[in-house]
């Protein structure tokens, strides 16, 4: 009986990505300890009432005349969220909602809405970004966009975060209930003011911009991620946005050029933002690159232990840190930047602070690990470079990041990348410092 009542779930397979397919069947399929007599109508009202999260997206032949909204009421649901970025829109849908959408023949795409999570005092030396501070290559006048749970107004950030935009609960002025976000912004740019200058972030003076797309637990959805980073590219040129931060990442379960997010951080490459994301916190086991690590365009990060020491020659790449190649076979992560024990901003009773007393550093700051934490400080070099040439594009940054890191003797590229990043011969191609 099953396969007769899923016959248009084979004949729309084409759209539907994995985990909706998977979703979907769960609607059909018989409830244990049910009588078989009650498995009709008990299942009947689970395709009524049960609801998956999915993301929409739209043939580019759409006619103007169509919009998103009208799209969703010919299957009776309502829009939740408008991703132009990818002609797309989020949604909640029944069985039979699915249904309908899966036969519009304007519908191009469907995919789960699913869950998104989070993924300096010797950092910024290890990857010589500290010399470049005695030549005022400290980031100043770059601005940086972080998307993640939010930034606390830290005094190590003072005067420094200028813009914030919340789709979580909609408020005004910057915070950060998880934490996360918090030290992320500071391994991108601490100016170490209430540590005698100790815990400094490579770009000291940049600006940075908040963009809270995570919840208090540090997870969110697909589509809010998406809105994070169409908002950043509408506010591009009125923020002066070049860098965006994502330490976080789902895993991956599908070509880059099907997935949502790499779809989005894709445009945001293109429109001459340099994006750094994630590698993941998956390793040692191969292919666990996160989403959007896994498109090729961005530079994906991953961790490095410095052993609390400047040198490279104690260097091991961490044991969590996600390695390729990616779903695609291509070789990730790009490079690496440290990632252990990372001290950074705290954030005064947020999540993560109540729940690692323990790692708590003076009054101020807080040690965390991931590659959540190698990010930034790759975003911070990042500004560190910008400030010195501001006309490199994205391109360019990669390909000079690449060119210029340190690699780690007998180690396979899927594992390393190019090897530790290195600021001084990153930015002293462009700078006589």
């Amino acid at each position: 009986m099953i396969f007769h009542e899923v016959n248009w779930l084979r004949a729309g397979a084409g759209k539907l990505c994995p985990q909706v397919k998977k979703a979907a069947l769960e609607w059909y399929r018989p409830l244990k300890r049910v009588p078989c007599f009650l498995q009709k109508p008990f299942k009947y009202l689970k395709q009524l009432w049960r609801k998956i999260p999915v993301i929409v997206q739209v043939a580019e032949s759409r006619s103007e005349s169509c919009s998103f909204t009208d799209l969703a009421n010919s299957a009776n649901c309502t829009v939740q969220r408008t991703l132009s970025l990818i002609n797309a829109f989020s949604t909640r849908v029944s069985s039979g909602q699915l249904e309908l959408l899966a036969q519009n023949k304007l519908v191009k795409k469907i995919w789960y809405d699913r869950e998104v999570r989070t993924v300096l005092d010797v950092a910024s030396p290890a990857v010589q970004s500290a010399p470049l501070w005695e030549h005022d290559i400290t980031g100043k006048g770059i601005v940086v966009a972080v998307l993640d749970t939010g930034i606390y107004e830290h005094p190590d950030l003072s005067g420094r975060i200028v813009g914030f935009k919340d789709f979580i609960k909609q408020k005004k002025k910057p915070y950060d209930d998880n934490g996360h976000g918090t030290h992320v912004a500071g391994d991108i740019g601490s100016n170490g003011s209430q540590s005698s200058f100790l815990y400094r972030g490579p770009a000291s003076e940049a600006s940075l911009v908040g963009i809270k797309v995570l919840d208090k637990m540090g997870s969110g959805l697909l589509s809010t991620v998406i809105e994070g980073i169409q908002w950043c590219i509408d506010n591009k040129e009125t923020l002066g946005i070049r860098i965006l931060n994502i330490s976080l990442g789902s895993t991956a379960t599908e070509s880059y050029t099907d997935d949502p997010v790499c779809q989005a951080v894709d445009k945001a490459w293109s429109n001459g933002i340099v994006v750094c994301v994630a590698a993941g916190n998956e390793g040692p086991q191969s292919t666990t690159i996160s989403s959007p690590g896994i498109s090729p365009h961005v530079i994906t990060v991953g961790a490095v232990d410095d052993k609390n020491t400047v040198a490279l020659n104690d260097d091991q790449v961490a044991e969590f840190s996600s390695r390729g190649p990616t779903i695609d076979g291509l070789i990730k992560p790009d490079l690496l930047a440290p990632g252990v024990n990372i001290i950074s901003l705290r954030s005064p009773c947020s999540k993560i602070d109540k729940q690692s007393k323990e790692s708590r550093i003076a009054t101020w700051y807080l040690a965390l690990s991931g590659t959540s934490m190698a990010t930034p400080v790759c975003s911070g070099v990042v500004a560190q470079m910008l400030q010195s040439d501001g006309s490199l594009t994205p391109d360019q940054v990669k390909k000079r990041l690449i060119e210029t890191s340190k690699t780690l003797a007998g180690l396979d590229p899927n594992i390393q990348g190019a090897g530790v990043i290195d600021a001084i011969r990153a930015t002293c191609i462009m700078a006589e410092v």
